[in-house]
């Protein structure tokens, strides 16, 4: 299993969150959780577009990389 490395500022929401019984961290939380989650899954398909064994998993992987990304059709090469 792999290691997630998350910033010091969503630890300390989430250590007073369980530890402080903090309710008011949560909306916080989530919203760190979802930026690490998106930032891995963008990790993982780059990855993916860098790796990948045949030509045609490449442009799959690279088209949803961008996609994800917001980056325009007019603007790819």
């Amino acid at each position: 299993m792999k290691n997630v490395q998350i910033s010091e500022e969503l630890f300390v929401a989430i250590m007073r969150y369980f530890m402080l019984e903090q309710e008011e961290m949560l909306p916080q939380i989530k919203q760190g959780l979802e930026k690490k989650l998106d930032a891995m899954v963008m990790r993982e398909l780059y990855t993916k577009y860098k790796t990948a064994p045949t030509e045609e998993e490449k442009k799959r992987a690279r088209k949803e990389y961008l996609d994800r990304r917001g980056v325009p059709e007019s603007f790819r090469w």
